[in-house]
């Protein structure tokens, strides 16, 4: 274990902080009308959490389980020459996922505005459950700052017990935004409220350039630590 490691590890954290589910949606939480339910997003942002810490650990026992049987392949000079252009690949890819197009329209919230009215209200915390749930599973085709995270922690060797340590505080790291406007928005909220507001709709309008974002991090994570491991630099 590295402190380059653990700044990687945390700065894809950082990253995966800015999904949907780990921001915009929370963020949706504390624009609601009236006093914001803290413990009701508390129980969204645990069970989101609680939900990539057992995906993590799955993905990571079963990257384990193939490292075991193909890791000197996985090592060898050809594979990191695959590895790097796939990063590359992502790379580039994250310029034409960025690119604005006439035809893009604004994503509406109506449904997530549903949902929200219904998970802060007096609806049963469920639904605040469930609402979680949806939001990752959603997001599994699409975690590609965890994937590597995962990739990246099993690649170090680590024991169980070290990486699950790992895998959890990365998870507390990702939820920590979040957090963080949750309590300014009950301690500030004439202050706070407004510029959330705003923040939630460019989310919105900009979600095409924050996946952009996404990917182009990751490649760049990849590419950068296959272009290491074969001496490019």
């Amino acid at each position: 274990m590295t402190l380059e490691l653990l700044a990687t590890l945390a700065a894809l954290a950082l990253v995966d902080s800015l999904s949907i589910g780990t921001l915009l949606i929370p963020i949706f939480f504390l624009v609601a009308p009236g006093r914001v339910r803290a413990g009701r997003v508390l129980l969204y942002l645990g069970t989101i959490a609680v939900f990539y810490l057992l995906a993590g650990i799955a993905l990571t026992s079963g990257a384990e389980a193939a490292i075991s049987g193909f890791g000197p392949v996985l090592e060898t000079p050809t594979a990191r020459v695959v590895q790097l252009v796939i990063g590359v690949g992502l790379f580039i890819l994250s310029f034409w996922i960025g690119r604005k197009r006439p035809q893009d329209e604004v994503p509406r919230a109506g449904r997530l505005d549903r949902w929200r009215d219904r998970a802060m209200g007096e609806g049963s915390m469920g639904i605040v459950i469930a609402l979680a749930l949806g939001a990752g599973l959603i997001e599994l085709a699409t975690m590609l700052p965890y994937l590597g995270a995962v990739g990246l922690i099993t690649a170090a060797g680590l024991d169980a017990h070290v990486w699950i340590v790992i895998l959890a505080a990365y998870c507390a790291v990702m939820i920590a935004p979040a957090l963080v406007l949750l309590t300014a928005r009950v301690a500030a909220r004439r202050v706070v409220e407004p510029a959330l507001t705003r923040f939630a709709v460019w989310l919105q309008k900009n979600s095409a350039e924050n996946t952009a974002w996404i990917v182009g991090i990751v490649g760049f994570l990849l590419a950068r630590e296959a272009a290491m491991t074969l001496g490019l630099f």
